[in-house]
């Protein structure tokens, strides 16, 4: 069944349809409709018919198709868009050329049409919002049409054989709008200059591993075949030889070495000029489309004034009562967050004690690194549910705070659902980062856990490697199966969809007849048939882009394989966005924008946080500060003249701490003796960490090291923020094009002022 209302004209001149394949022009539709088949009388079919009457009364034109769904489309009527061009002095001409079937473009058709169907208000109070909660309507998206900028992308953007290929914006920008154009703009831009820190990092990582067996330190710790430590639990573990862990100190110093903090250095920078560098790109771009002094405010006013000329502006306003509420609430997300990064270290913890017990020789001997790798995809699993639990947090906070507009509403989720994810993501890595080891006391004094369960220590080579094993789990498991499950999951559903529409194929291969279908009816099941797409759809291609960007710059230090990780998957996530935008998705309502909004400010934070988060993984986690300390003021360099003498030659023996095994606590069960030791014969045992033999207090050496990382890590943050500040002053934020291109267009404005005021005197 099938019925059309049409309630103004359409065209009151003919457009010449250049495409042989379009639907005639009076068969285009700005959106459709769906609802599921209601009774007729009931309070659903009434409600639809109410919201329906609404919009016919604004001049729209209806049609309805009914197949398995009841679909409506819906055309705005061209007086609409007269008002657009007249209040806001025609802000699409530069889009006009390109468009040869409207006065407007097609994206601007869509914007003001979306918005009036969703601020259109039935006589009930209910907006198109309501309705879809009541289940009166089920879907609502423009359409996918068989335009020639659609087929130019799908063939040359959207397909994994450009995966190298520069993106053509301006087409992305004609078919989604400028908020889609300016997100791939900067995902090809960041990826771009990634390329230069991948290449970085993984010089800096080759280089590491051509010194994995020369490093002094791990020469040291391999030959130490007669230095006892002490056991790693309190049941069941034996006293271990420092030479057993030789290849894990090998690993550590291709890790931690100075090419790292360098390395460190050069991200902290790095991120400054990729930042400064984007914004001269996005004012290029954007002057290119005359956006560059675009105003949100001005834009959406006049669409609800089109929508409705009584229509009341809503003030701005500030409850302190609100915010309070609102910050206490936030507060206690990040809290229970935390709690549950202490959750992930009380399961290392126990996992510790618990493989150490096992029966299996390889898991007692490799208990500590299983319950890294443990811990790491555990954490992963964290983040997977808890971005679902901080998303409805977010909403609820931001359904609290009561924003005045749409763009309000989004910059305010966006900074709550990103420290919510922050605090997700990098809660445990803090604790690997700058707690683990440091907090678990000492042999005779141990920090435990509900009493019973021992802290985890540092082994003697340093926790960077902790530290790298948990990232590089996490990048490869997010990235990985994320981008696995981005794909699969909408490709899945759009092929079982589809399979759907195959008994009519079969009908017709058995002969059997069928009405002629309409050919709206057919594109619009094909459209509908797409998977949903919802305002949140391109928030989280920049959130997860973000997280991303945390995690390649703020502990890249202990990981210089980030950036060429995030290089090599965001090679593929343009075109994995691209396919899922042009064929397994509907299409995006267009949004205009002229820039990325208030993800620029946390990039800027983020930056910020590189800084600190770097100086302190090199002046806390590394061996750098104590190893450089120990070079130039204990070595026996410092002592005497020995030419040819590394000069860290001893530092092993000295970063370790002496115990004696009589002053193990009460209840610890005596350690088991090693092979080729009688027992009885260990009396001392050695253990990470700078203390007095006889009272086990700090020694000199510790408060020395100390100042040293307090006074490293004052100077690196001083000296990277310089360079950060000098290289925003060095690279301007607008290029001299464009101000050149702005200057030209007030001075050809105020000549042709000055003719035509010229030129009305003389007449």
């Amino acid at each position: 069944m099938q019925d059309e209302i049409l309630l103004t004209p359409w065209r009151d001149f003919p457009v010449e349809d250049v495409e042989p394949f379009a639907p005639p022009d009076e068969e285009k539709w700005d959106f459709v409709l769906v609802s599921n088949i209601h009774e007729m009388g009931s309070e659903k079919e009434i409600k639809r018919k109410k919201f329906l009457d609404e919009l016919s009364k604004k001049g729209f034109t209806i049609k309805k198709i009914e197949d398995e769904k009841l679909f409506y489309g819906v055309r705005a009527p061209k007086h609409i868009f007269q008002k657009y061009q007249w209040l806001l002095g025609n802000p699409d001409k530069r889009l006009q050329s390109l468009d040869v079937h409207h006065a407007v473009p097609v994206t601007t058709r869509i914007r003001l049409v979306n918005f009036i169907l969703h601020n259109t208000v039935t006589p009930d109070l209910e907006k198109l919002r309501d309705l879809m909660k009541k289940n009166v309507f089920e879907a609502t998206f423009p359409l996918h049409e068989k335009e020639e900028v659609r087929e130019f992308l799908k063939e040359k953007w959207a397909r994994w054989r450009d995966i190298f290929c520069q993106q053509p914006l301006e087409k992305i920008r004609c078919y989604f709008g400028e908020k889609v154009a300016l997100y791939f703009a900067w995902l090809g831009w960041y990826t771009y200059l990634l390329g230069i820190a991948a290449v970085a990092g993984l010089v800096v990582f080759v280089a590491g591993i051509t010194v994995f067996s020369s490093s002094q330190v791990s020469k040291e710790i391999c030959e130490a075949n007669d230095t006892v430590m002490c056991p790693l639990c309190d049941q069941k573990c034996p006293f271990w030889l420092l030479s057993d862990t030789c290849t894990y100190a090998k690993v550590t110093h291709m890790i931690d070495n100075e090419g790292t903090v360098l390395f460190a250095m050069f991200m902290a920078i790095w991120a400054t000029v990729f930042l400064e560098l984007w914004k001269r790109q996005r004012a290029t771009v954007v002057t290119d489309w005359d956006l560059y002094r675009w105003d949100e405010d001005e834009e959406e006013l006049a669409m609800e004034l089109i929508n409705n000329l009584q229509h009341e502006p809503r003030r701005y306003q500030h409850s302190y009562f609100r915010s309070t509420v609102v910050l206490l609430l936030a507060l206690l997300m990040i809290v229970v967050l935390i709690g549950i990064a202490h959750a992930l270290v009380i399961y290392r913890v126990v996992a510790v004690a618990l493989f150490t017990q096992s029966s299996l020789e390889l898991l007692r001997e490799q208990a500590n690194t299983a319950a890294v790798v443990t811990g790491a995809v555990l954490h992963y699993l964290t983040i997977v549910i808890m971005t679902k639990v901080n998303r409805r947090m977010a909403l609820y906070l931001c359904d609290l705070e009561k924003p005045r507009t749409f763009s309000q509403r989004e910059n305010n989720f966006t900074v709550k659902i990103f420290t919510f994810q922050f605090f997700t993501n990098f809660s445990s890595l803090i604790y690997i980062a700058f707690f683990l080891g440091r907090i678990n006391g000492h042999p005779g004094n141990y920090v435990r856990v509900a009493g019973r369960w021992r802290l985890e220590e540092c082994h003697p080579s340093g926790c960077i490697t902790d530290l790298f094993i948990q990232m590089a789990i996490i990048m490869l498991l997010k990235q990985s199966i994320s981008n696995v499950m981005e794909f699969l999951v909408p490709w899945i559903r759009h092929k079982l969809r589809k399979r759907r529409q195959r008994p009519k194929k079969r009908r017709r291969m058995l002969g059997e007849e069928d009405e002629p279908e309409d050919p709206c009816k057919r594109q619009w099941r094909r459209n509908y048939d797409l998977n949903e797409v919802n305002i949140f759809s391109l928030f989280d291609e920049f959130l997860e882009m973000v997280i991303q960007y945390s995690f390649t710059t703020i502990f890249v230090a202990a990981f210089p394989l980030a950036p060429l990780l995030a290089f090599c998957n965001n090679l593929f996530e343009i075109r994995l966005d691209a396919i899922k935008m042009m064929r397994l998705c509907r299409r995006m309502v267009p949004r205009k924008a002229n820039d990325i909004g208030i993800w620029l400010q946390v990039l800027e934070a983020i930056g910020i946080l590189a800084v600190i988060g770097n100086g302190l993984v090199i002046a806390i986690t590394s061996d750098f500060i104590p190893l450089q300390v120990y070079k130039y003021t204990y070595s026996p360099c410092m002592l005497g003249n020995r030419t040819g003498l590394d000069c860290s030659t001893g530092y092993i023996n000295h970063s370790l701490s002496v115990f004696r095994v009589q002053d193990f606590e009460p209840h610890t069960e005596m350690p088991k003796t090693l092979p080729g030791f009688v027992r009885g014969e260990i009396r001392e045992c050695r253990y990470r960490d700078y203390r007095n033999a006889d009272d086990y207090s700090y020694t000199v050496q510790f408060w020395h090291i100390f100042a040293a990382r307090l006074a490293f890590l004052i100077l690196f943050e001083h000296v990277a923020l310089c360079v950060k500040l000098i290289a925003s002053w060095y690279v301007p934020d607008v290029p001299q094009s464009v101000k050149n291109t702005f200057l030209d267009r007030k001075h050809k404005n105020l000549r042709k002022e000055l003719s035509m005021m010229e030129y009305s005197t003389e007449v």
